[in-house]
């Protein structure tokens, strides 16, 4: 995920041991498995400092490597999950969110995943020119599909905020949480909603994670206005991967060409940390404490 990585030694994701999608053996038993991420410093498997919990300590976590196409990635998607694990799926574009929650979906009855995006853009054109799975299309090809069902895909962001071109209105039962209603209600409310509505006669919840969410701020090479501010997208995740059962996570939206200094690459690395952390906690019988200072019981007064 970082072009420096390879400095740093390991050649998996966070330096967990690999696996052969080829060979179920190999990831028998794992409670995550990555795919599609390139190698990555070891330095960002901390501990959640919020949940107090080394998340790589408490979950077996697998690297299965980058396998290439949309196909491919719906096919290893499924595998996974069909052997019991939760894939996390890090790729360049929002696109791979068709592949990723369909092969979600395809170990589950029809519909019966829902999922919570943290995205920038509504990704529902259907005029936009060129392939009818490219790029700004996702959520419109999930919901023609029957893959995802409306009143179970909630959104989170500046997303619509800024329609681009063939952006239709949000089909009928998509619930979105703009920046004007999270500045307003604040955060935490509009989580609460959201985790209400995912959470509802489902099997579980994908979350679709789009680093431009973030903003020109921590997303080079974004055009979003209003995003999230970094501390929000992480709390969000965190709070997210803690409160619901996760089926699958996509983080999208690292922008090697427009971000020399790898500010994309070491978010996203964070996301993936925070949403283990998140998982962790929940396997541990945590409950969401959001009042709770930070360095109670680290030696210090507050």
């Amino acid at each position: 995920m970082s072009r420096n990585a390879t400095m740093f030694g390991p050649d998996t994701f966070l330096g967990v041991d690999p696996c052969t999608l080829d060979d179920a053996a190999t990831y028998e038993g794992a409670d995550v498995v990555i795919v599609n991420a390139p190698s990555d410093a070891p330095a960002g498997a901390r501990p959640a400092l919020p949940l107090r919990i080394d998340a790589l300590r408490q979950l077996r976590v697998l690297d299965a490597g980058d396998v290439g196409s949309a196909a491919a990635v719906a096919d290893a998607v499924t595998r996974v999950a069909t052997a019991g694990a939760v894939p996390f799926v890090l790729g360049a574009h929002g696109t791979i969110a068709l592949s990723d929650i369909t092969g979600v979906a395809l170990r589950h009855a029809t519909s019966r995943i829902a999922v919570i995006h943290i995205e920038a853009h509504a990704e529902n054109a259907d005029t936009r020119p060129g392939h009818p799975h490219g790029p700004g299309r996702p959520t419109d090809r999930l919901l023609e599909s029957g893959a995802v069902r409306a009143d179970r895909l909630v959104a989170i962001g500046p997303c619509g905020s800024r329609p681009g071109p063939g952006t239709q209105p949000p089909a009928q039962g998509v619930r979105r949480y703009a920046p004007t209603e999270i500045a307003g209600r604040g955060l935490d409310a509009c989580v609460d909603e959201a985790t209400a509505t995912a959470a509802r006669d489902c099997d579980g919840v994908f979350l679709a994670v789009d680093l431009h969410a973030s903003g020109p701020c921590a997303a080079r090479g974004t055009d979003s206005r209003g995003g999230l501010t970094t501390r929000q997208l992480l709390h969000a995740v965190r709070r997210l991967a803690g409160e619901l059962p996760l089926v699958g996570l996509d983080v999208v939206e690292v922008s090697g060409p427009h971000d020399y200094p790898d500010v994309t690459a070491f978010l996203g690395r964070r996301v993936v940390l925070e949403a283990l952390s998140g998982m962790a906690s929940r396997r541990r019988g945590d409950t969401w404490r959001p009042a709770r200072p930070l360095l109670v019981g680290r030696g210090t007064t507050v």
